[in-house]
């Protein structure tokens, strides 16, 4: 029989030999999965973005001066007249017909004062005329009666040739006094409306010695002084933006100007501002300079209170409004073949090709090609290829969604 110190040896070779058999097993199951996690780890990691839809906008930006759409200068109507007074400024608004100044009358107030002293001349003279017209009437019907009743009494021979002569120069000579008596009236009368009409002419005049403003605007320039001799031609009493409108003149390139036409809607903002203004395109110009390949577009501004004449502004001119599927520019490559981005699809690259919309605020519009909520490489640059094995991270953009 053993002992108990055999018996304690047996069993202790008993197990370690147990456990040098079970220890290689372990170790060659654990090798694959070790392997499987490396060969995961050692993927690139490429950041992805997704698909989403978003609000766009087809746009075009444009910086020009604002002015006036339309300005009208203040005349005189008579010349030669000092002004007497002003009776508006700069910035005064003002409707269409009011008095904006007063010239001196006093000298066409003595000229028609002189024409209404030969006006009553004239027509005492008129009055002597018809006088005289009555007179040579009369002289003139005797003298025909004389001239008939000799030529009667010349029939029945009781009258001689010389009688019949003389009665018919006389009446002869009485008709000639009495249509110079009518043209003398005529005359007298023209006298008259050349008198009339001279005394109108002052009367105009007189009227328009109050200075009226053209149309309803907006003071935006005074030349006139008090006591300056007015003219109708040269430097304007004043200059007026009409209805107070004012519209930014903003040059365009020639590839998008003929995109824009009149009506379409627009955001203004004036230089040292960030607020924008409603506008609309009223007209584009048909013509491009040559020189600098740019196009006038007159854009009118609806605020002038935020905007001035003079100013600076930037223009963006909205083309088309939309919602769709969009992806950073960034994730799309557009070369001669067309527009691509790299889907990734179980952690594999594919070039798939789009056709691309609306370019707006960093973002490309996706017609076809792609659906919402597909995952691309952010970087169109990225070096990776068609059937790369990628670790995909997504962009931080939608890290939280």
């Amino acid at each position: 029989m053993m002992n108990s110190r055999g018996i304690t040896g047996a069993l202790f070779f008993a197990a370690l030999a147990s456990t040098a058999n079970v220890m290689p097993v372990a170790a060659q199951e654990q090798k694959p999965a070790q392997a499987a996690q490396s060969g995961q780890t050692n993927l690139p990691a490429i950041v992805v973005t997704k698909v989403t839809e978003r609000d766009l906008k087809d746009s075009v930006v444009a910086s020009g001066t604002i002015r006036p759409v339309e300005e009208v200068f203040v005349q005189p109507l008579v010349d030669g007249l000092s002004i007497r007074s002003l009776k508006v400024d700069v910035g005064d608004k003002v409707s269409a017909g009011q008095v904006v100044a007063d010239l001196n009358s006093d000298t066409l107030l003595l000229q028609k004062s002189q024409l209404q002293a030969n006006l009553v001349k004239a027509e005492a003279g008129l009055a002597q005329f018809r006088a005289q017209v009555i007179e040579a009437q009369a002289n003139a019907d005797d003298a025909v009666r004389q001239r008939d009743r000799t030529q009667n009494l010349s029939r029945n021979g009781t009258a001689s040739t010389a009688q019949v002569e003389q009665t018919a120069a006389s009446a002869a000579a009485a008709l000639a006094r009495l249509n110079a008596a009518k043209q003398a009236v005529s005359v007298g009368e023209a006298d008259i409306k050349v008198v009339q009409a001279q005394i109108d002419d002052i009367d105009l005049k007189l009227e328009r010695t109050d200075v009226k403003a053209p149309v309803a605007g907006i003071i935006s320039k005074k030349d006139a002084k008090v006591g300056a001799i007015a003219a109708g031609s040269g430097t304007p009493l004043f200059t007026m933006i009409r209805d107070g409108d004012i519209e930014l003149v903003a040059d365009v390139p020639e590839s998008d100007i003929a995109r824009l036409k009149a009506g379409m809607k627009a955001k203004v903002t004036v230089a040292g501002t960030g607020k924008a203004i409603d506008a609309k395109i009223r007209l584009v110009s048909p013509v491009v300079d040559q020189a600098s390949r740019l196009g006038a577009v007159h854009i009118v501004v609806n605020d002038q209170q935020a905007a001035k004449a003079g100013m600076y502004a930037n223009a963006e001119i909205i083309i088309n409004e939309t919602r769709g599927l969009a992806l950073p520019q960034s994730a799309v490559t557009t070369d001669r073949k067309g527009s691509f981005a790299r889907l990734v699809e179980g952690n594999v690259v594919k070039q798939v090709k789009l056709e691309i919309g609306i370019q707006d605020a960093g973002f490309v519009q996706i017609l076809s090609g792609l659906k919402a909520g597909d995952q691309v490489v952010a970087k169109a640059g990225a070096f990776v290829r068609d059937g790369d094995q990628i670790k995909p991270v997504l962009s931080s953009n939608f890290a939280s969604n």
